[in-house]
């Protein structure tokens, strides 16, 4: 982690939650927090929820910020965005609307969208694009499969999926975050060591650097968890996580805050 760098700790909610539900995780992020510290943590926090639960979550939030006298700020995000602004595009989810129901950010190119949807990489990086256009700030996710990984074309992979989107951005690169998302570690339990995820984060931020955006916060987006967060967190090239089942549990989701308001906040 680089203290000239944003830190971000996302939860990505995937397709879970009810109006309940939500309401009950949001106030347990804050209480959990509010039992590890009273000051704001030296980090972002970003929760992305199903889009139709976007106008609840954002009202809560602003309601419900000093909650408990915890200082923690939660941003929300999306966890998909269309292409196209507007028009005949049933299902779809314009990146104005987004901003319109209080998001600040939005995933593009998740492994699960890539995998069931068809999505490639220059779908990936239009949708980077409307993002930016409407001044979300896309978390642009690359990652191989595990045939990719012993094929020993790891490295190839997401340095071509990162293309796709920083040739179409050009300058504008440098205002988009990166997740890496190992696809044989999300869901499974499994996990890249530290070593090995730095390894990718390391080529990645090379590839940002080639494209004049450097300092474009990378996260780690492989089933990190209370327990692996700080292991992973002190890599230095690696400067939040894309968090999924562990961001439904508001212990464990603070756990991983903690750490990177640790990390960040200490002696570098």
């Amino acid at each position: 982690m680089n203290p000239n760098r944003p830190t971000i700790i996302a939860g990505n909610w995937k397709m879970n939650g009810s109006r309940a539900a939500n309401a009950a995780l949001l106030d347990g992020i804050g209480q959990a927090w509010s039992a590890l510290a009273h000051q704001a943590p030296s980090c972002q926090v970003l929760v992305c929820a199903p889009t139709v639960y976007l106008s609840q979550i954002s009202e809560h939030i602003q309601s419900s910020v000093q909650i408990k006298s915890t200082s923690i700020a939660i941003h929300l995000g999306a966890q998909d965005v269309s292409t196209q602004s507007s028009g005949a595009y049933t299902g779809e989810c314009a990146a104005g609307m987004l901003k319109e129901a209080g998001c600040s950010h939005v995933i593009v190119g998740h492994s699960e969208r890539r995998q069931y949807h068809g999505e490639t990489d220059t779908t990936v990086a239009a949708k980077a694009k409307a993002a930016l256009a409407q001044g979300l700030q896309p978390i642009v996710c690359v990652g191989e499969t595990l045939a990719q990984r012993d094929a020993g074309q790891a490295i190839t992979v997401v340095s071509a999926q990162l293309k796709a989107v920083t040739d179409l951005l050009q300058t504008d690169a440098a205002r988009i975050a990166v997740a890496y998302e190992p696809v044989w570690a999300i869901g499974t339990g499994r996990t890249a060591s530290p070593e090995q995820a730095q390894e990718i984060h390391a080529a990645l931020r090379n590839a940002l650097t080639s494209a004049r955006a450097a300092g474009v916060p990378i996260l780690y987006g492989g089933s990190m968890n209370a327990a692996n967060a700080q292991a992973l967190l002190s890599q230095p090239d690696i400067d939040g996580g894309l968090i999924g089942g562990a961001s439904l549990k508001p212990a464990d989701f603070t756990q991983i805050i903690s750490a990177a308001h640790a990390l960040r906040a200490g002696p570098h």
